[in-house]
């Protein structure tokens, strides 16, 4: 078999900790996403910009700043342990935490763009037969921007899948708790286990590609799903 227990614990713990993401971001970035399609403020600049951080950001610093506001002097920390969920940092919740803010922008602009090219034309017509802008959101505009609500899924899933630096920075290398796929590959280069990190690794590359593949696949039916 060419994974071993450890590998397979790597993979199950890395599909949950993606998939728990992934439902986090699009409950998060969905109403996040809809303000910055609609807003007109300097602000909107500002938080547009904070959510794109991630993308320029190296992973590492946002893990050190991470391990440091969750630890326990952090705020974050203080605030945890206040709350009855101890300490964050080298838990599975530290994991997921640290992968919504890492992943935000992956859900966050593919839903902007989306709720971009629905307009506001179709809103103003519910709003002349005096649809209540709630109803008017969940019945015309999620409908609409279907497609890019699947790329954001498939975005923030893979993209979850291929962390690293911020995964290791707040979770470590723990096996069972907070060793993922990426983090696994690197513990058996560390060992000089080739054969076994070049399973994992093309086996990255295989989910990868797939993922390049169903997003161009969706590109191509509707402008909206561009990232």
């Amino acid at each position: 078999m060419p994974f071993d227990s450890a590998d397979l614990r790597a993979i199950a713990l890395t599909l949950r900790l993606a998939a728990c993401t992934t439902l986090v971001l699009l409950v998060l970035a969905t109403p996040l996403a809809w303000w910055l399609a609609r807003a007109r403020t300097r602000w909107s600049a500002l938080v547009g910009a904070v959510v794109a951080l991630p993308l320029v950001l190296p992973p590492t610093v946002l893990g050190f700043y991470l391990l440091v506001a969750f630890g326990p002097q952090g705020w974050g920390g203080r605030l945890t342990q206040a709350l009855g969920l101890g300490l964050l940092p080298f838990t599975f919740g530290g994991l997921l935490v640290a992968s919504v803010l890492y992943s935000l922008p992956f859900a966050v602009q593919p839903l902007q763009h989306a709720f971009e090219a629905v307009g506001r034309r179709p809103l103003e017509a519910a709003a002349t037969l005096r649809a209540h802008p709630l109803d008017a959101f969940f019945s015309i505009a999620v409908p609409l921007a279907r497609p890019g609500f699947v790329t954001a899924a498939i975005l923030s899933f893979a993209h979850t899948v291929g962390e690293f630096g911020v995964v290791l920075m707040i979770g470590g290398n723990i096996p069972g708790r907070t060793q993922v796929v990426s983090t696994q590959i690197f513990g058996h280069v560390e060992a000089l286990e080739y054969p076994q990190a070049h399973w994992l690794a093309g086996a990255m590359v295989v989910f990868s590609l797939a993922v390049l593949l169903a997003v161009a696949a969706y590109s191509r039916r509707g402008p909206q799903l561009t990232p």
